[in-house]
């Protein structure tokens, strides 16, 4: 697919269970980053959603959110991912002339919700009560942005590792700001923030600021939000995936 508002370039992969699909519909999960976590995210589904009486996970839609690569990552994350109005220092890599492109996350969202979601949900059968949205690093910090400014895109939200450091001030805002909207509202949504135990004592902080965000959000009961926060045992910043895709498809299923 081509965004149409910028003309920008996706790779979308989707798998569809086996089973036949409840009278609502197949609960959904997209996955962003999907050259590199689209294929774990799929087996975790379908070896698990075979017994969901055993396992609290059932079958579900995968959609990947990928680029036009056979590497893991592609350089367009680095503008989809992160937010507008987040000063970040990037380093120069070899043979680079300036810094990587940044600050793209809402023409990325707007492409989620008004291009991909209606393609999907015209061609198979979706519960839009039961969606999920998966990301890691800088995917993660994506989820984030998505729950704080249009909090009714997803019912689930999974930020792995978030890279809370590359937001800066604007996702500070618009945590504010999210705090400060639903208080009112009636319904519950779910969010799980993850990192690896071995992510501890690097020089963004990443691990601190995803637990004191996990417990700031936690202590506000008035939000309709109930967070998970797990660190995963001897896993870093990488090796964290196939565990975090784990609990993920389980803590998706746990809503429905």
């Amino acid at each position: 697919m081509h965004s149409q508002a910028e003309n920008r370039e996706y790779h979308i992969y989707i798998a569809i269970p086996a089973e036949e699909p409840p009278v609502s519909g197949y609960p959904i999960i997209y996955v962003l980053d999907a050259n590199s976590i689209f294929g774990t995210m799929v087996e975790a589904v379908r070896v698990q959603g075979r017994r969901p009486d055993k396992t609290g996970v059932v079958p579900a839609i995968i959609v990947g959110i990928g680029y036009p690569t056979e590497a893991p990552f592609h350089p367009s994350r680095y503008y989809d991912l992160t937010l507008p109005g987040a000063a970040v220092e990037l380093p120069i890599k070899p043979n680079e002339d300036a810094a990587i492109e940044s600050g793209g996350a809402e023409h990325f969202l707007s492409f989620i919700e008004d291009e991909l979601k209606p393609m999907i949900e015209r061609d198979f059968p979706i519960d839009r009560n039961r969606q999920t949205i998966f990301g890691h690093s800088l995917g993660g910090l994506f989820v984030l942005h998505t729950l704080f400014t249009r909090p009714d895109s997803f019912q689930v939200y999974v930020a792995g590792s978030p890279s809370i450091h590359w937001g800066g001030q604007a996702i500070k805002d618009e945590e504010k700001q999210f705090v400060a909207s639903i208080a009112q509202k009636h319904w519950t949504k779910k969010l799980l923030i993850a990192v690896g135990e071995l992510e501890a004592g690097h020089f963004s902080g990443m691990q601190e600021k995803a637990r004191d965000l996990a417990a700031r959000l936690t202590t506000r009961d008035n939000l309709g939000l109930h967070v998970e926060y797990r660190e995963f045992a001897d896993e870093g910043h990488i090796s964290v995936l196939p565990v975090l895709v784990s609990r993920a498809v389980r803590f998706a299923s746990d809503s429905i």
